[in-house]
Formats: structure tokens, sequence, C-alpha cells
């Protein structure tokens, strides 16, 4: 009877989860349709003395995303991308009908290094002599780094700030493991290869302690650096305030000139009317970043000389891509070669925003841009990550620029598994036996311990895959294997660093690594074009329906959980992740540093 109403309980749930799914399928459909009746372009007139509004709570991918949803869940139809934002606040310091622009702060959903090519565009715009204005009533230092671009920053009277210095926080899971009696069994190459502390050790060890106090010193020497740009302090006088906690209330801030005024919102707006030539009793004429880069995104584009951005954002992993963000080795396979046989594109830019994933899906991406690169010019530009995989695959373009808070390096290789044996004998009774005609026949196996010669079979597997990792690095950046190895061991570098290791060739955003790429192919007249095309989150529910039915369940299932759960979310599924990295050669961070 309990198997039976087990059954029945699941089979409901599937029901349920397929019915949702199908009655946003057929709403979708509605709005496909209407979509599709309606102009697609230049949907957002944009007014004289219009206002740009930056939202630093919105995060910014590489690649932009359409929503076919928008017109029933009143959203957004166009989510931009990073190189759509920093294109927008381009276009918007020539364009007479934009004003100024105003940043929203409180929080900051961005990567330092997205966050510092965002304050450099925001900097570039002041040019035009517009206004920037930025206002928030909770400010966050990653908000505030941005901030220090605008004229003026406002904070609400009785709101908040924070000067208090940066730190990093890792999570350990060696104690949770001696619960319940798992056994992690682990191999890496790398001194600094800290990538599997959190399950070996309950704390950094000296190596990682030292690497991570480098990558934070360089991330704080940044945002002091900007700090004093906006306020004509001393980077001691910044320094100060920090180690003594000075900024406790608003007017500390405004005090030590950290904000320009303490002010309401309203007080803000009427300041912006000023600035537009708007009428007290007059609404102010906003446009979100959001709907301006959609007015502004490039149309078909026409001629013979290309330069095309790639866009590779997220973990790498084996095959066909299931995720918006992530790099699937046959999905970008399939890009790569696109380009490389389009005589039209005379050069490309990879755009890397990765923190590694699968050896084995590096390797296969990296031979297929070696076969771009034989064709045309390959220009990599990093973004907040390039490290491990990330790095593998950018090491042999013809030239490398990363943001000075890029995190890259980490040349390194691990491998993983778990032995359940004793959790599921000691806390379930269950135990395992059989027969086997090889001695390696059932390997791996998580129900039991490895052997010696299994385990020295696993370490002489990562240890070659490290060899040919450096042996990579060492013939694209032309470096001595010897040096190679010195700044190898598995260590991460900011993008400053890496300049001065030869790790990569300038520091620079993306524009800067397309004027680059064009350089090389000897282009004075081109056009962009960007890959793949943006996602739009109809269409991949669909693809995930017709694919697998199962999948578009759980998809669902797991879309709910990100919701109800917010940030903790994260821990969720980097735990699930370890499941896939079981048993194979890793070129990764699990677990991604979070410095605030």
């Amino acid at each position: 009877m309990k198997q039976f109403f087990k059954m029945f309980f699941a089979s409901m749930l599937a029901m349920i989860v397929t019915g949702v799914i199908v009655v946003a399928v057929f709403i979708g459909l509605i709005v496909a349709a209407i979509s599709k009746s309606m102009k697609t372009e230049k949907q957002v007139t944009i007014a004289q003395n219009t206002v740009l509004v930056v939202d630093l709570d919105k995060k910014f991918h590489e690649v932009g995303e359409k929503n076919s949803f928008a017109a029933f869940a009143n959203g957004d139809a166009y989510n931009a991308g990073l190189y759509d934002a920093l294109k927008a606040i381009d276009d918007a310091a020539d364009d007479n009908n934009i004003k100024g622009i105003l940043i929203k702060l409180n929080g900051n959903a961005n990567g330092w290094a997205t966050s510092q090519q965002l304050r450099k565009s925001l900097i570039d715009f002041r040019k035009s002599r517009k206004f920037v204005y930025a206002y928030g009533e909770d400010i966050s230092q990653g908000a505030y780094y941005v901030a220090t671009a605008a004229d003026s920053i406002y904070l609400n009277p009785v709101g908040g700030m924070e000067l208090k210095g940066f730190a990093t926080v890792i999570p350990f899971f060696k104690g949770t493991l001696d619960k319940l009696e798992v056994q992690p069994e682990i191999f890496y190459a790398g001194r600094f290869k800290s990538a599997t502390e959190p399950f070996r050790t309950d704390k950094m060890s000296d190596a990682n302690r030292e690497q991570v106090t480098e990558f934070q010193k360089d991330f704080w020497n940044e945002f002091v650096k900007a700090v004093t740009e906006h306020t004509a302090l001393s980077a001691d006088q910044v320094q100060q305030l920090t180690n003594s906690g000075a900024i406790q209330f608003p007017q500390d801030a405004l005090n030590n000139k950290l904000v320009d005024g303490l002010m309401y919102w309203d007080q803000v707006e009427s300041r912006i009317k000023a600035k537009t030539g708007t009428a007290e009793d007059k609404g102010i004429k906003y446009v979100t970043l959001d709907d301006y880069a959609e007015n502004n995104r490039d149309a078909i584009v026409t001629g013979d000389n290309r330069v095309a951005i790639l866009f590779a954002e997220g973990e790498i992993k084996d095959g066909e891509s299931n995720d918006d963000y992530q790099i699937a080795s046959q999905s970008i396979i399939k890009q790569i070669r696109k380009l490389r046989n389009n005589d039209k594109i005379k050069a490309v830019v990879l755009r890397v925003n990765s923190p590694g994933g699968s050896a084995l899906a590096s390797e296969v991406i990296l031979r297929e841009l070696q076969l771009l690169k034989a064709k045309k010019p390959l220009v990599v530009s990093m973004g907040d990550l390039a490290a491990s995989g990330g790095y593998y695959i950018s090491c042999q373009a013809d030239s490398i620029f990363a943001l000075p808070n890029t995190i890259t390096g980490s040349i390194g290789v691990f491998g993983m598994m778990f032995n359940f044996e004793n959790t599921l004998k000691n806390k379930l009774g269950v135990t395992f036996d059989g027969v086997k005609t090889a001695p390696y026949a059932d390997f791996p196996n998580a129900t039991r311990a490895m052997t010696p010669d299994e385990a020295a079979r696993m370490q002489r597997s990562v240890d070659n895959i490290y060899s040919i990792f450096k042996s990579r690095v060492a013939a694209g950046r032309k470096i001595d294997p010897v040096m190679v190895d010195s700044i190898a061991q598995g260590r991460v570098w900011t993008g400053t660093d890496a300049l001065q290791i030869h790790l990569v060739d300038a520091l620079g955003d993306l524009p800067r690594a397309v004027k680059s790429a064009a350089s090389i192919a000897k282009l004075s007249d081109y056009k962009i074009v960007t890959y793949p095309a943006p996602v739009d989150k109809f269409e991949t529910l669909l693809k995930r329906i017709n694919g697998n039915a199962d999948e578009a369940a759980v998809k669902a299932m797991q879309s709910a959980m990100k919701s109800e759960m917010g940030e903790e979310y994260q821990w969720y599924k980097r735990l699930k992740n370890l499941k896939d990295m079981s048993g194979k050669a890793m070129m990764l961070l699990p677990f991604e540093w979070e410095t605030k």
C-alpha cells in the first residue's frame, strides 16, 4: 500500500508539472504569434530630454535575452547583454534625445570586471558633457564602485552605505562529509589548485590563503583608486576611513565627501527635472537600459568585412548545451565552424567569462579554435572569469586582453570521487558484492574505496592532463615550459598580475579587443557581428519539451526552486554539479570566490 501511494503521488506531481508546462507553452504560442505581428524594431520612442536608467541590481550576462512572455508578464521584452549595454551607453552619448544617465544604486549583481567595464563606459559617456547622477537608499561597495563614475552621488538621508573593506569567504564541507561518513577521493596537480579544498580540509591552505590575499588586494586597490578619483580623498584617507569603520550613518558619508548630497528620491527627481528642463508638475521621461539597447541593437549586417564576437559564458561541459549560460563543447564547436567557414568574417573575438570545467571539453574546443586561427585572426577578451578551462581555451589566441579585475590563470587539474560505502552500510544497512572479469571492470565505483593501484592511475591521469595544459600554454604564449610551471600550479591571478607574467598581452575591455582583431586583419572599415543569437526563454522551453519532456519538468522545478531559494540556490546548484565531476579530470573553480 505504501508503494501504491508513493507511485500515486509521484504521478500526480508529474501531471501537475506537465500541466503547468503545457499551459506555459500555450501562452507562449499566443505571445509568439502576437510578437510576430508587431513591429520588432524601434518599439520604444525616445523623446527629447529622456534620461537613460542603469539599474545595477540587474545582472548583465554576456549575451542578451529575449522574453516572448513579456507581454503577459509585464516584463522587459529584451534583457540587454553586457555588450549591448556598453554599446547603448556609448550610443547615448551621441543621441540628442538622451539628456543624461541615472544610475540606480543599492546592490550590484555583477562581478568586479563587469563592474569595471560599466564604470569605464559611464566615464566615457561624461565626455559628452551630459549629466550622470547616481542615487541609492542602501549602497553596497560594489554599487558604490560603479557610482564613482557619476558627477554626483546621492544617498537617502536615513539610508546606508558600505565602506568596510573586502572579505572573501569560502565554505568547507569536510565536516559534513565526516558526519555522513562519505570519503572523498581527491587527486590534483598544482600547489595552489584549491578547488578540492572544501572537501579535503576544514580551512584554507597557506597556498590558497596567499593567492586569495593577493587578488583581493588588487581588487581593493582598484576600488580605492575609484574612490579617490571621485572624492579627491587620498588613498591613505580612504584606508583610514575603512579601518576605523567611520562610515556608519549617511551623515558620515557626506562629511567625508563620499557622497555629494543626502536626498530623498523626490528631491533627486527635482534636480533631474532642472537638468532636463522638465516642469515640476510633469513627469520625467525615463528609458531603461534594456529598452534603449533593444532600440539600438544592430540590424542585419551587410558588407564583406566583419569582425565576429563569439560569447563563451558559463561552465565548460561535454556535449550539447542544456542551459542558457553554459559552454557546451558540441554547441560552441558548431558556432566556431560557422565562423571559420564564413569568408565575410575576417577576424574573431572570443569573449570568455568562465570558471572552466571539463578538461576533455576544453581540449575539444581549443582544437576547433586552433583550426579557426589558422584561417583568420583570433583575439580573446576576458570578462569576470577566464580561469582554468576558461584560460585553456584562451591561451593560443593571437592576443589576449583582460580587465584589471579579471580572475584568470588557475593552470591546474583535479579529479574527484566520493566513496559512499560507509554511508550506505552504517546509515542504511546497504552493502554491495559482485563478480568481475578483469581488475578494473567495476572502476570507477562509488560503493567501495579505491585500491592503491586505482588511486595511482587516477593521479597519473591528472598529472598527464596537467602536463598537456602547461604545454598548450607554453606553445600559445611562447613561454619557456619552466616559466609556465612556475606561474601555473593552479594559481589564480588578477588581470593586472597576469599581464606582468605574460599570461595576457594587455589590459583592455571588449571594444579594445575588437579593435585589435580588426588591426591584425588589416581592416579599416568593418562591421561587428555577435554570436550566438540572443537567448529566447520561450524558444528554450520549447526545445527542452521537444527534446525531453522529463528534462523540461526538471528545469521547471529548478526554476521554481531558484525563485524560492534566492541566493541560497547557488549552493544547491554547486553541490549538484559534484555528480557531473565524479571520476573526471576537471579544470574548474567549482566554488567561485565571492569577494565583497
